[in-house]
C-alpha cells in the first residue's frame, strides 16, 4: 500500500527533470509473478492506514485503511491529501512491514518553533547551504529534514557536522573533526 498516487507512465519533465531519477511506472518481476498467481497487481495507491487492528492478544490482525486524493494547493503550489468519504476498508493480515520513504519532515514541531522552510521543498531552511543553524537562534537542523531525501551516509555526515557546529556555537571552539577529504597545507601540498 502506498499513500502517494501511482507514478506516470513517462517522466514529467516539469515535476521530475533530468538528472533526477525518473519517477515512472515500473513493473518488476515480483509484481508480474503476483499478477500471474493472484490475478491482480498487488500495488495499491492513494491508501492511508488509519489504524492497526488488534486480535485481542496483542497481535495485529488487520489494518483499517481509507482512500485519499491528491491536489495541488493553488496558493502554495504544494500537494495536499484529502481523505475520500465512504472508502474505509479493513485489510486482514498477521504481519505488517513498514517501508516508508521520506516525504518531508514532520511539520508540527517545525510550526511550533516557527522554523523557516525552503520555498518549494519540504526542507528546513538553514542560514547558508554549508550551515546547520536555522532561522531560530540555538536551533540546528541536519540530515533529511535539511537537505531532503538522501542516503544514510549523508545523514550521518550531516549529523557529525551539525554536532561540530553546535559545539562551536556553545563552546566558542571545537575539537570535533571537520569535513573530510583532502586538506591541503598552506603551501598547497597534500602531504
Amino acid at each position: 500500500m502506498e499513500v502517494l498516487p501511482p507514478p506516470p507512465p513517462r517522466r514529467d519533465e516539469e515535476e521530475n527533470p533530468w538528472p533526477e531519477w525518473p519517477r515512472v511506472w515500473r513493473t518488476e518481476y515480483g509484481h508480474s509473478e503476483v499478477v500471474l498467481r493472484y490475478g491482480r497487481d498487488p500495488r495499491q495507491f492513494n491508501t492511508v492506514t488509519k489504524e492497526f487492528l488488534d486480535n485481542g492478544s496483542g497481535s495485529v490482525c488487520g489494518l483499517r485503511t481509507v482512500q485519499v486524493e491528491w491536489s495541488k494547493n493553488v496558493d502554495t503550489g504544494r500537494w495536499q491529501m484529502t481523505e475520500l468519504s465512504d472508502t474505509e476498508n479493513v485489510v486482514e493480515c498477521d504481519l505488517v512491514l513498514l517501508a516508508m520513504g521520506f516525504v518531508g519532515p514532520e511539520t508540527s514541531l517545525i510550526t511550533q518553533l516557527r522554523l523557516a522552510m525552503e520555498q518549494s521543498e519540504s526542507r528546513i531552511k538553514t542560514q547558508e547551504p554549508s550551515s546547520y543553524a536555522t532561522s531560530v537562534p540555538r536551533v540546528f537542523a541536519a540530515g533529511d529534514c535539511r537537505r531532503g531525501q538522501s542516503l544514510v551516509v549523508h545523514a550521518i555526515n550531516e549529523g557529525r557536522q551539525a554536532a561540530r557546529e553546535v559545539d562551536l556555537y556553545l563552546m566558542g571552539s571545537t575539537a570535533l573533526p571537520g569535513q573530510g577529504g583532502h586538506v591541503k597545507a598552506k603551501d598547497g601540498r597534500l602531504c
